[in-house]
């Protein structure tokens, strides 16, 4: 039980001995945001040990950027129109696939029972998803492969900066909980796509307004993070236990 060991000497407070076992009471407070950083550290430290899986999402998402344009064929009009879209297109697939194996490492050698068995596991599972949503923002420099590869103004950019920055932690947080439901089911990448691609359809139509300067498209994205942030991890972590069990 080392990894729950780790988490609760991080968890205790000064001056006092860390939980020596199951039963002992959640952490309050600077606890739980210790839990929280030690969680983070961990995950940061995986990504950093695991680069190829940190940073294929970030490959996947400019291989597509790099390849629609000859699909399209080299209309710089119709690019310029089109750039939005095949931005959220590809950092929705990115992300997608960048959270096929969120889970099933830490399922595999049993860190995951550990991990829910913590004092604080949704400080646990919030230091993990932090971690990820922070490999898949290298999106956002690399969206800027669309002022030379789709002829989009450079004084556009910035919107659809904006657009995937406000939309990027919702489809992480969507893509965690398809991930949480198909934990251990064979053909879990089909069942993930299922699952994540309806339910981000209006992150995606509403990163895309955003981008082309919708008015209240914004707001409404901001709106659909608050709701993601406040209702998502507490979902994921329900149904990882329900997967568990």
């Amino acid at each position: 039980m080392a990894f729950l060991s780790t988490l609760n000497d991080a968890a205790a407070p000064a001056g006092t001995p860390a939980a020596g076992s199951l039963s002992a009471q959640p952490p309050q407070g600077a606890g739980a945001l210790a839990v929280l950083g030690a969680s983070l550290r961990r995950e940061l430290r995986l990504l950093l040990r695991e680069r190829f899986d940190a940073l294929a999402a970030l490959g996947f998402f400019t291989l597509v950027l790099a390849l629609l344009p000859l699909a399209l064929g080299g209309e710089v009009a119709l690019l310029r129109q089109v750039a939005p879209a095949a931005a959220w297109t590809a950092a929705l697939l990115s992300v997608l696939l960048g959270s096929l194996r969120l889970f099933q490492a830490d399922l595999a050698n049993g860190a995951l029972e550990q991990q829910l068995l913590a004092p604080s596991p949704l400080a646990v599972l919030a230091g993990r998803l932090l971690a990820h949503g922070l490999a898949c923002a290298l999106l956002l420099p690399a969206s800027g492969l669309c002022v030379p590869f789709y002829g989009l103004e450079a004084a556009r950019w910035p919107a659809l900066a904006l657009s995937l920055g406000l939309g990027l932690p919702t489809l992480v947080l969507l893509c965690a909980l398809g991930a949480a439901l198909t934990l251990g089911s064979r053909g879990g990448g089909v069942l993930l796509a299922l699952l994540v691609l309806p339910l981000a359809v209006p992150v995606l139509l509403l990163g895309i307004g955003t981008a082309q300067g919708v008015a209240a498209a914004p707001w409404l994205l901001g709106a659909l993070l608050a709701a993601a942030l406040a209702l998502l991890p507490w979902t994921v972590l329900a149904a990882l236990r329900m997967g568990m069990d």
